[in-house]
């Protein structure tokens, strides 16, 4: 991942709990930012991060992720006070999504997504145990005629509470019946295939190792940064040879 330096605040993105913005940085690009310092803090960065990487690794339609550092004196010229301790409380490292001008929200009535695509999309999320992919809020936008998958900070949810991880591992993941383009996923097994040999305790293990420490010494569960990379291993790890508990309750909820 590359790292960019924020240089102008440009617009508050209302929707979303993290509060994200579009800022402009010093390559000249134009970024979705999200605060390290927003309500649910490092963790949907981290979640954002990891999920991202893996959807790009697998081939799947994602904004280009980048970490941003952000200056708190971004922040002076701004009217707005909660967006000025918004970006206090962000000094430093954060993460953004390369933004997409003209991109519209994903409508499942107008857009029929390809059966292969569809059901690779709800394998990932049912993976991460994605709650956010929903009718009412599908974190989804057509960009030149192709779906992007954005805002994954509702991933990853074991990570708020560390009790237990490894057995949650082996969630079936019921929320899956939700998923906006369960409809769409008749080949959920070929999914699974695909998806598992693709996605390699290696893969895992080279992304995990990309979380900041700074990220993770936010948390009082365990002690060094090194007990929560390796937690996140296992946990994606196991889960990932235990596919076939969440697919298995995707196709019955899709039946």
């Amino acid at each position: 991942m590359r790292t960019v330096t924020a240089t102008r605040y440009v617009a508050p993105l209302r929707e979303g709990g993290s509060l994200p913005a579009i800022v402009e940085a010093d390559d000249a690009g134009m970024y979705v930012l999200k605060f390290r310092g927003a309500g649910q803090g490092p963790k949907v960065l981290i979640a954002e991060l990891i999920a991202g990487e893996i959807a790009r690794s697998v081939a799947l339609p994602v904004p280009e992720l980048v970490f941003i550092e952000l200056d708190a004196d971004l922040g002076r010229t701004e009217p707005d006070t909660e967006i000025q301790d918004l970006i206090k409380a962000s000094d430093g490292l954060n993460i953004g999504l390369d933004y997409l001008p003209g991109a519209v929200m994903f409508d499942p009535i107008a857009e029929k997504p390809e059966a292969q695509l569809a059901s690779r999309i709800v394998w990932f999320d049912a993976y991460l145990t994605n709650v956010d992919r929903t009718v009412r809020n599908t974190n989804m936008l057509v960009w030149h005629r192709q779906l992007q998958l954005i805002d994954h900070g509702a991933a990853l949810y074991f990570h708020h509470s560390w009790d237990n991880y490894r057995e949650r591992s082996a969630d079936p993941f019921v929320a899956i019946k939700d998923h906006v383009l369960l409809p769409f996923a008749s080949m959920l097994e070929a999914a699974d295939e695909y998806m598992t040999q693709k996605i390699t305790p290696e893969l895992v293990r080279g992304i995990v190792s990309l979380v900041p420490d700074v990220w993770l010494e936010a948390d009082a569960h365990f002690a060094q940064p090194h007990q929560y990379r390796e937690a996140y291993i296992e946990y994606l790890v196991r889960r990932l040879e235990l596919s076939k508990t969440f697919v298995q309750e995707a196709i019955r909820a899709r039946s």
